[in-house]
């Protein structure tokens, strides 16, 4: 059963909510799937200038195939499910899983909504500086990318309307669908002893700061099983653009992490109540 979520009229009400949860909640997380959303930080404002990449624009004339560069998640960054993923989280779900897919909103159960799989896909991990994926942070981010082969509608197509939505550029955002693992509970008050030692030690990886101070608290995702990563309109981390919708040269992967099978957040206030729904 979820845990119903009261509503709370300052920070240290929710803190303790947090504490005196803590393993339900973690529970709750670890036993649903996470997918994109369509909160992503709503009461946030975006600055709507994207960073134009010359390597996702529309492609003119008939090409067979697109080769697509997804990213299709980025760690040190706080998303709406208030998570911050940690570098590393998914090395182990790489080298295990062999039934990863590349698919349309989440939709993994529909061969309609399948995009790539099995020799189509290559998945591997990329360190990138925020500014090579158009973002302005400082330092950088390990992405989850995603090489995927996409068939044009005459050359046995897979998914002939992703096709047409990568080609034109229209894809600006993934998401991964996963499973927690492993997770810790982050608190910025000294008051609460191992959450604010763990705010300490992950705090300074976060690229968007001043989210995780006006919340007060994340989720440090240290380990996280991939199930597929979705093509989606809006994602819950919103810094996971189409890297290239045409790669002209196959890029290998770091060694141990491969598998073959300016938009910029703003500072506002986040309301208390809204942000608590999302524990969920």
């Amino acid at each position: 059963m979820s845990l119903k979520i009261p509503y709370f009229e300052t920070k240290k009400e929710l803190f303790n909510f947090l504490i005196d949860n803590k393993e339900q909640l973690i529970a709750q997380k670890k036993s649903e799937i996470k997918k994109a959303d369509g909160y992503a930080f709503n009461n946030v404002f975006y600055d709507t200038k994207e960073k134009a990449y010359k390597a996702n624009i529309p492609i003119i004339g008939e090409i067979p195939e697109l080769k697509v560069r997804a990213i299709i998640n980025t760690t040190n960054i706080m998303d709406s499910h208030l998570d911050v993923h940690i570098p590393g989280l998914w090395n182990k779900s790489i080298r295990e899983n062999k039934m990863i897919m590349h698919v349309r909103e989440h939709k993994s159960n529909d061969f309609d909504y399948i995009i790539s799989d099995g020799d189509m896909l290559n998945v591997f991990t990329k360190k990138y500086s925020w500014g090579e994926i158009g973002f302005n942070y400082e330092g950088e981010t390990e992405a989850l990318v995603f090489d995927s082969t996409i068939k044009a509608i005459n050359e046995s197509p897979r998914n002939p309307y992703m096709f047409d939505q990568y080609s034109k550029g229209f894809v600006k955002n993934h998401s991964v669908g996963m499973i927690y693992v492993k997770l810790i509970m982050c608190i910025n008050d000294k008051d609460y002893g191992a959450q604010f030692e763990a705010w300490e030690k992950y705090y300074p990886m976060v690229s968007n700061k001043e989210m995780a101070e006006e919340s007060g608290f994340f989720w440090a995702v240290k380990e996280a099983k991939i199930i597929e990563g979705s093509a989606v309109p809006l994602g819950s981390n919103i810094a996971t653009p189409t890297f290239d919708n045409n790669l002209k040269t196959k890029v290998e992967p770091p060694q141990g992490t491969q598998q073959n099978n300016n938009q910029k957040p703003l500072q506002s206030t986040i309301d208390l109540g809204k942000l608590i729904n999302n524990l969920k």
